[in-house]
């Protein structure tokens, strides 16, 4: 799952990738994320929604995804902490 996690940056938005596996020494099942730097030429993801991205060329120091689609749109409502 692809979530948006900021759209701060003019024409860029960072994604956060999970991925579940067991812990290679005590057999937990844990969740690992990577972080990716997405061009977002149209600026139409918002925080929340759940996006595909693809690969492409180097575009920025860190930005090497470009955003294909977004599949699932957030709701709008942030959770606030307890």
């Amino acid at each position: 799952m692809a979530k948006v996690i900021s759209n701060k940056m003019t024409k860029t938005i960072v994604v956060k990738v999970e991925r579940r596996f067991p812990h290679p020494k005590f057999k937990k099942v844990v969740t690992g994320y990577s972080k990716f730097y997405a061009h977002d030429e149209k600026a139409e993801a918002k925080v929340g929604d759940v996006v595909l991205i693809e690969e492409t060329r180097p575009l920025s120091k860190l930005k090497r995804w470009r955003l294909t689609k977004v599949l699932e749109r957030s709701s709008g409502v942030t959770p606030v902490a307890v």
